[in-house]
């Protein structure tokens, strides 16, 4: 398993520690093989967590705040129940520490865990299916989760709920240069079958991007941050906040986003958060 974090290495995998008078938000994001034409052909093999610390009485602006992460990638296909234990005690975690949990349309990040995960591991994940579907009951003060795909519509005026599209409106530079040539899967097999380093890294950032946006959503969605009327570049603050961690943070292409506002518009949106092809309905005739 490869686990990449700003967190010491003896407590990446915990949350970090929760000062006082702060509200956390844990925002948790999952990337998972897409073939819908076998049984349980979604296989997830990548989940980061985003740590984002907010003082409960002021409105601060996230290009001051800093956050904690840690990412975790498969090394091997077999390694793929071990992720799903990590991301199960992530939730479980969050629960614990969290104001807010969220993500976007996390219930298909948590289906995909649940119909793949061993049996030491459903426990919490049902758990965390449980306060996902009662989020809107919950204690507002209390752990509780926010999805920003159905949850930051008072926030939006346009149509779609795509995370890509639902930052772009709102001031949040989500460009993905990672899939500007190449599918996410496509990467993912490049890594599993000629260990193609890049293409895992840059599977990581896209996926640490998505967490960390989406962390961003909730934030502002909830009332306790701001960013500034001109914008906020998330690939800027990936820069700063993930430096050193994976050498596509400093490739050309990636750099190359960090100095202008970029189309975050257009930016593809990752295929496993992208919406299910219709199936073709079969014909009657013979």
């Amino acid at each position: 398993m490869i686990i990449t974090s700003n967190l010491p290495s003896t407590r990446s995998l915990r949350p970090p520690p929760l000062h006082s008078g702060d509200v956390r938000i844990a925002s948790v994001d999952v990337e998972w093989t897409k073939n819908y034409r076998i049984k349980n052909g979604q296989r997830p093999f990548c989940f980061s967590v985003a740590w984002l610390d907010l003082p409960a009485d002021g409105t601060p602006d996230l290009a001051d705040v800093p956050f904690e992460w840690t990412s975790l990638y498969v090394d091997e296909p077999d390694e793929m129940d071990e992720l799903i234990r990590r991301a199960a005690q992530t939730l479980s975690a969050a629960a614990e520490t969290a104001t807010i949990i969220t993500g976007h349309q996390f219930c298909s990040d948590l289906a995909v865990l649940r119909s793949n995960a061993p049996a030491d591991a459903l426990q919490e994940l049902e758990r965390a299916r449980e306060q996902w579907s009662g989020r809107r009951t919950a204690d507002p003060t209390a752990s509780h989760y926010v999805d920003t795909r159905y949850d930051a519509g008072h926030l939006l005026t346009g149509a779609s709920r795509r995370l890509v599209d639902v930052c772009t409106e709102l001031g949040l530079d989500v460009t993905q240069p990672e899939l500007s040539k190449t599918s996410m899967p496509e990467w993912h097999r490049r890594w599993l079958n000629d260990g193609n380093e890049e293409g895992r890294e840059r599977v990581s950032v896209l996926n640490l991007r998505h967490s960390l946006s989406t962390a961003y959503v909730a934030a502002r969605s909830a009332g306790l941050a701001v960013w500034a009327a001109d914008g906020l570049n998330v690939n800027r603050v990936i820069a700063e906040g993930a430096k050193g961690a994976w050498a596509w943070l400093e490739n050309p292409v990636f750099t190359n986003l960090l100095e202008v506002p970029c189309p975050s518009a257009s930016a593809a949106l990752s295929p496993s958060k992208a919406p299910r092809p219709q199936a073709k309905r079969r014909s009657s005739t013979p």
